[in-house]
């Protein structure tokens, strides 16, 4: 008889010094990244509210400003692959300790934009300087959390987003009202809220580990069993990846093209508002920078608590698309009467708007990963998301146009309601569950995958 085996109804001791060490790192590590999340956010948004300073104090119309403010999102894009490769050459700590504090560098150097170029070069570098956070922090997750704990510490992290859209206001308002030292409120804003995020990456370097391995603040048992753990799942998922698949062969497939295209309609809709918002805010009165700022965080709480309540629904109603294309729907609806409406009625239809547009960001994702092959699922939500965040450059760039050329962004509401009606009803033409295979290995839709070498 094997007198080493442990009873029935006792603990596995393996098994506890694995839940040990997941619940040390919870506790250290998803704080500070959702800290991380909240900096980031404000860093990235907070140019919204100050578009009509950068236009009194150096000429920026709204054209000049909706380019600058979408040319972000093209930094980030170009350099988020090339940062995620250097993540896995220099590790995690340092690399991404140097991503906050050269972020918190740029942003807090937007204090000093003299005219169009230098905001439109400043905007581009500091998409360059955030360009691999977000999938750094997930790759993070891979090498340091197992498989069914990865998707909690997920939610967690991504909360960051939903509280920096209620902080950013009130905060960024705040900031815009300090005066003296010869700089202007919005220059005090980038000033601080970038050395923040410097002060910040000093944190970071201090409790961050590249590795388990690197834990001292984990008993040696906990790193062991950590680390195997983790080691066979990834030897798991690289049996059975394909050896490489291309963004131009994963494009080849249309549920892949139409995924893409309703996502990049919903972040249209969220950053045509993210940074629009505050100048409808401002129609409505004679408000200060800290009023707007309060004002700007009504529509994003009520939209996160209508994300969680649409997520109950779809979660007891099993009808995804449905959810999906009614959440688009109350968006366009938003978008269109905020369009024909006076500043009033207009924000309250945002408000509404955004009931539908934060619900349907997080009820889309389930349609592409019912459908898609596991191995390449990664690779697919990875385009998916990188193509659907050019919406953050569309949106804006389009508004600051034709408010440059109409005197309003009555044109571009209409537009973002257009484009939400359009995914409402394409997204009944995407399927939620794979086709039937060949037995060689196909994209969902088909597509043979490339063979391992």
């Amino acid at each position: 008889m094997n007198t080493s085996a442990t009873p029935a109804g006792v603990p596995d001791p393996a098994n506890l010094t694995l839940t040990t060490a997941v619940a040390k790192i919870k506790w250290r590590i998803l704080p500070l990244f959702v800290v991380m999340f909240i900096v980031n956010y404000i860093d990235r948004v907070n140019i919204g509210f100050v578009r009509t300073h950068l236009a009194a104090d150096l000429g920026i119309g709204a054209a000049a400003f909706g380019l600058g403010a979408g040319l972000f999102f093209v930094g980030y894009a170009v350099f988020e692959v090339p940062s995620n490769m250097l993540l896995q050459r220099y590790g995690a700590k340092a690399w991404l300790t140097r991503i906050m504090f050269t972020w918190g560098l740029v942003a807090a150097c937007m204090a000093f934009v003299q005219n169009e170029s230098s905001f439109y070069f400043m905007r581009f570098l500091l998409g360059v300087a955030e360009a691999g956070f977000f999938p750094g922090v997930v790759y993070y997750f891979t090498q340091w959390l197992p498989n069914h704990e990865r998707g909690r510490a997920m939610a967690v992290f991504l909360s960051g987003s939903a509280i920096a859209s209620i902080l950013s206001g009130p905060i960024t308002g705040a900031l815009l009202l300090i005066q003296g030292g010869g700089l202007h409120g919005w220059q005090w804003m980038f000033l601080i809220e970038g050395g923040a995020s410097m002060a910040l990456c000093f944190v970071v370097w201090f409790l961050l580990d590249s590795t388990p391995r690197d834990a001292k603040w984990l008993t040696a048992e906990q790193r062991q069993a950590l680390t195997a753990v983790i080691a066979a799942e990834q030897e798991q998922r690289a049996a059975s990846r394909p050896a490489h698949v291309s963004s131009f062969m994963l494009l080849r497939d249309p549920q892949i093209v139409l995924f893409c295209f309703i996502y990049f309609a919903i972040q249209l809709t969220i950053y045509g508002a993210t940074f629009w918002l505050p100048t409808i805010i401002k129609k409505m009165g004679h408000f200060n920078d800290f009023q707007v700022g309060l004002f700007n965080s009504i529509p994003w709480i009520v939209s996160i608590v209508a994300m969680y309540l649409f997520a109950v629904l779809a979660g007891r109603f099993k009808k995804q698309q449905f959810w999906v294309a009614l959440t688009l729907l109350i968006s366009a609806v938003g978008m269109a009467v905020s369009a024909q409406s006076g500043p009033v009625v207009g924000f309250v239809a945002v408000c509404f708007a955004g009931i539908g547009f934060k619900a349907a960001s997080s009820l889309f994702w389930p349609i592409p990963q019912g459908y898609l092959d596991g191995r390449i699922a990664a690779a697919v939500l990875a385009l998916i998301n990188s193509l659907g965040n050019l919406g953050g450059f569309f949106a804006p760039a389009t508004f600051g146009y034709l408010e440059q050329k109409t005197g309003s962004i009555q044109g571009g509401l209409y537009a973002l309601s257009i484009a939400s009606v359009l995914a409402a009803v394409l997204v009944f033409l995407a399927r939620t569950k794979p086709a039937p295979q060949d037995g060689n290995g196909t994209v969902g839709g088909g597509r043979a995958l490339p063979r391992r070498a």
